[in-house]
């Protein structure tokens, strides 16, 4: 029981820090009806987890000794990143545009977007192999694997927490304040694609 109050605690204070994922999830629960905002966040924590678990095996290893796929994930994602956050600026909504009709929506982005902002980023694998990795070696066995469970529970509660809130608080946000938060959005994650399109030429 303590090892799973460890690995919630520890999965609240590694993914509660304001992110890509966070304001993925944050955007979609204001544009989209509950239903699909969190078919989003479902999707969303699907890759948390498998990341989550990954690193906790250890794949951020694979980076060190192979470091092309390291620079092809931040080229890659540093574009991907980049691209949404400049759909999110170009967002500019319209005088007949009410938060009560939503955008279109379609599973394939929002599953390459899922994907991209949780997996596409080396430094977060790194981050998060070392983390969870020194965990993984003062727990070993059953007791991990029972911190592992932890920390799944915590994105599972994060996300869905996030997604509740910001969805009921749509009711209270006009258009305007809708396009600004698209902006303050956009910006922060043109800034993660810039921060990772830098360190693939840096690697060159």
């Amino acid at each position: 029981m303590i090892n799973l109050i460890k690995g919630l605690l520890f999965g609240l204070a590694y993914v509660a820090p304001i992110g890509m994922q966070n304001l993925y999830v944050i955007n979609t629960a204001l544009k989209q009806p509950r239903h699909k905002a969190y078919i989003t966040t479902i999707i969303v924590i699907f890759f948390d987890i498998s990341l989550s678990l990954a690193c906790f095996l250890g794949v951020g290893q694979l980076l060190k000794v192979f470091p092309i796929i390291k620079q092809g994930l931040w080229l890659i994602g540093g574009g991907l990143v980049a691209y949404m956050g400049i759909s999110l600026l170009r967002d500019k909504g319209s005088d007949s545009q009410t938060i009560s009709e939503p955008e279109s929506f379609s599973y394939r982005k929002v599953v390459i977007a899922a994907f991209t902002i949780a997996w596409l980023n080396p430094q977060a694998i790194l981050d998060g192999t070392l983390l969870l990795g020194a965990f993984r070696a003062s727990l070993p066995g059953t007791a991990g694997d029972i911190f592992l469970i932890g920390v799944m529970i915590s994105s599972f509660i994060w996300f869905n927490s996030l997604t509740t809130i910001f969805n009921l608080l749509k009711a209270k946000i006009n258009l305007r304040i809708l396009v600004m938060i698209n902006r303050v959005c956009g910006v922060i994650m043109i800034g993660y694609g810039v921060r990772l399109l830098w360190a693939f030429v840096q690697s060159v």
